[in-house]
């Protein structure tokens, strides 16, 4: 995402806040004092596992479940005491929800109806919408008549028929298989780029709020974790449990050594800088992707090569698994205990090294991405 295309807090205006909002039903607290920012124009997702309070946030701001206590502004205006009818947005859901007696123009045109719009704009208000998702000549038929991810963009446009000032998506890709749903989230963000609207969307799919938002919300047990860009939740994870919960990362039990040095079995590693007491354990962390296979010669073909020999260790190759355009290669070290890990490989890597099962071969911990954390068993 380019620095034109995000939503900065520089740059835009504030026009959604959520102020310490809790929700309780019975004994069990959804929502435990949440506070946001959303930026006018901005598209954030809610990111989280079945449970971590994702849609009860979503529907607090809907008012379809009013919080017991906090404040949600919009556009300036406190909403919190609004009914659903009286707020500003558009909302689609994972069942799409449209009325299956009406035709797809009627569907479309539904909201500007009770809005006492007249009959022509409504025509040149839903021809319009219907041409900007591509199906212009499907106005006539009813839902059943269409796809699922046809249907899911009749559901998109009828939310966005009267030009609500927030759209609210509650997991509205779910229900599609993965090809539809690469290709309607792709077409979802450029239509969001293209009207501006501010736009707020539940998904517990990484790749979704990897690729679509401009920050992530990643939330657990009714709190927010981490907020920030998709690179930034990525590849600086707060938290084990963003860590362990946002893309694959391998965990490995350890002690503290100085504020950059970890030590694992009898072996000591160089790592990113924590605050972390001297032989209190830890878990130290690194994604697949930043275990480099190493060897001593010519740079060539994705193997990592340094003169220094910091982190580089030996391991026999367990399992390989072939994923198209890379290797997914499971190592083993007597230091590392029962912990397997797993490192993401290039094929001329894998090819020149002549990785194979049962192999020995020398890999290098990447010192600037090897994160330590203190234990936590609040992950997923």
């Amino acid at each position: 995402m380019s620095e034109q295309q995000a939503v900065s807090a520089e740059s835009a205006k504030s026009y959604l806040q959520i102020d310490r909002l809790t929700k309780k039903f019975g004994d069990f607290t959804a929502l435990d004092e949440v506070s946001l920012e959303v930026y006018e124009g901005e598209f954030i997702c809610f990111l989280g596992p079945s449970g971590c309070g994702k849609t009860t946030f979503l529907r607090a701001i809907a008012g379809l479940d009013i919080q017991n206590s906090g404040t949600v502004s919009q556009a300036g205006k406190d909403i919190s005491a609004l009914p659903p009818s009286e707020r500003d947005f558009g909302i689609v859901f994972q069942s799409y929800a449209l009325f299956p007696n009406l035709t797809c123009e009627r569907n479309i045109g539904f909201g500007l109806e009770n809005q006492k719009a007249n009959k022509a704009d409504i025509a040149k208000r839903v021809a319009e919408l219907l041409e900007m998702v591509g199906l212009p000549d499907q106005g006539k038929k009813y839902p059943a008549q269409l796809s699922g991810g046809q249907q899911q963009r009749i559901a998109l446009v009828r939310a966005l028929a009267t030009s609500p000032g927030l759209l609210l998506l509650d997991e509205p890709l779910s229900a599609l298989d993965a090809k539809v749903r690469t290709y309607l989230r792709h077409e979802m963000k450029l239509l969001q780029r293209r009207l501006g609207v501010t736009t707020v969307m539940v998904t517990h799919d990484q790749e979704e709020a990897l690729t679509m938002a401009d920050r992530i919300v990643v939330m657990n047990q009714g709190v927010i974790e981490q907020i920030g860009t998709p690179i930034e939740i990525y590849r600086e994870p707060s938290t084990l449990f963003v860590a362990d919960f946002v893309g694959a990362m391998n965990q490995i039990e350890g002690k503290a050594s100085s504020n950059n040095s970890v030590k694992v079995g009898d072996t000591t590693f160089t790592s990113r800088e924590h605050n972390l007491q001297t032989d209190s354990p830890v878990i130290v962390a690194i994604r697949p992707e930043d275990i480099v296979p190493h060897r001593e010669g010519t740079s060539s073909q994705g193997v990592f090569e340094t003169g220094d020999t910091e982190n580089i260790f030996d391991a026999a190759v367990e399992d390989m698994e072939f994923l198209g355009s890379f290797w997914r290669v499971s190592l083993n070290n007597s230091d590392f205990g029962d912990a397997v890990l797993i490192a993401d490989m290039s094929i001329n890597a894998v090819r020149h090294m002549t990785v194979e099962i049962g192999k020995t071969i020398s890999v290098e911990f990447q010192s600037d991405q090897l994160r330590v954390f203190p234990p936590n068993t609040n992950t997923v």
